[in-house]
């Protein structure tokens, strides 16, 4: 359980470095942390980080840009209304034009520890 720990804490610390106004894909945050297949596990770390204040988990969507998380928030549109907030926009649950909005953390930031 302490990898996992360590793992989410990484997690953690690659979303809280979303600009605002951006969002990334789980499946990017686990690239960047040298997991690539770990996309899911990146997701698990995010459910539980929707309360963190330090952490923008609102930002972070599946591949196609889905909102795939929204239900780990209070309300049934918080996810929604925070990018919308945010100047992004969004349809149907999902991230209109996402190659504007996309940040990688692997260009963003370098390579990972």
């Amino acid at each position: 359980m302490a990898e996992n720990d360590n793992f989410f804490e990484k997690v953690y610390e690659v979303a809280g470095q979303i600009p605002y106004g951006r969002v990334t894909s789980y499946g990017a945050i686990a690239k960047y942390l040298g997991a690539a297949r770990s996309a899911r596990m990146v997701g698990w770390a995010m459910n539980g980080a929707g309360n963190m204040e330090d952490v923008p988990a609102h930002r972070v969507v599946n591949k196609a840009g889905l909102l795939t998380g929204k239900h780990h928030f209070k309300g049934t549109n918080l996810m929604q209304q925070l990018l919308e907030s945010e100047g992004i926009k969004v349809k149907a649950n999902q991230i209109q034009d996402l190659d504007r909005y996309f940040w990688d953390p692997w260009k963003e930031l370098g390579e990972s520890d």
